[in-house]
C-alpha cells in the first residue's frame, strides 16, 4: 500500500540526505512492513513539490507498551532513536 504524508523541511533534508532513518508518526492510520511511504515537502501553508519514497522495513506501536509508567512518560517522554 502507498501511504503519502507531509513532512516539514527540516526533517525532509535530513531524510534526504539519509541523516534521518526513522518516522514517528500518529498511529491514526494503518501501516505496515512493506507499504511505501511517499513523504511530501510541505512548508509555508503548501506543498514544495518534492518528494521521497521510502519503504517501510518495521513498524512499532506504542499504544499497547507497558514498558514506563504513566509519571516516567509525562516527566520524561519518548526519545526515538536511530540506530547505524
Amino acid at each position: 500500500m502507498i501511504h503519502y504524508k507531509k513532512v516539514l523541511p527540516e526533517y525532509f533534508e535530513d531524510l534526504a540526505s539519509g541523516k534521518k532513518k526513522f518516522e514517528l508518526r500518529l498511529a491514526d492510520w494503518e501501516c505496515k512492513v512493506g507499504d511505501v511511504l511517499i513523504l511530501r515537502e510541505y512548508s509555508g501553508g503548501g506543498y514544495t513539490g518534492r518528494e521521497l519514497r521510502k519503504t517501510v522495513s518495521y513498524v512499532l506501536k506504542t499504544r499497547d507498551l507497558d514498558f514506563f509508567s504513566s509519571q516516567e512518560l509525562e516527566k520524561f517522554g519518548y526519545q526515538i532513536l536511530s540506530l547505524d
